[in-house]
């Protein structure tokens, strides 16, 4: 018991660390809701909104930053997970964004410790998608997903 917390710890403080800086924007990333359950665990986040250097940019080019700063915190947040915590083989993963007042479902999936990208898939959607991720791009823009689209099978 002392050992998963300790582990759990170390999870939220590693997650603090990232959370601080993304790629392409300086925003946090926000742990909205953690929960383990043996060697299965689920993690939402809340992702980065667009940096604010990128207000100058055509809106088409800092939604697509954001989009890719997405893509790559839920990749990072996976590998961060499985590093802190050992025995954990599978998450049910969840990033949203804020609309207006609300929240969009943007990316899900179930990602195990055994799905591996291997390193010639240079693609950041292709790595997203093998690692069990699940989205739509559009134009490089992700897209809110529906709610048959949300349903995430163990």
């Amino acid at each position: 018991m002392m050992r998963h917390l300790c582990e759990i710890g170390d999870f939220v403080r590693r997650m603090h660390i990232h959370s601080r800086f993304g790629e392409l924007s300086r925003a946090r990333l926000k742990l909205l809701r953690f929960e383990l359950r043996g060697s299965e665990a689920e993690c939402n986040l809340l992702a980065r909104p667009a940096d604010p250097w990128d207000a100058g940019l055509p809106a088409e080019v800092a939604d697509r930053n954001v989009s890719a700063q997405a893509l790559k915190d839920a990749i990072s947040v996976r590998a961060l997970l499985f590093c802190a915590l050992p025995d954990l083989s599978k998450v049910v993963m969840r990033v949203y964004r804020r609309s207006g007042e609300s929240f969009e479902l943007v990316i899900t999936g179930v990602v195990r410790r055994d799905e591996e990208a291997p390193a010639t898939v240079r693609s950041l959607a292709m790595r997203a998608k093998l690692y069990g991720l699940k989205f739509w791009l559009d134009n490089g823009i992700l897209e809110s997903l529906h709610p048959e689209e949300c349903l995430v099978g163990a």
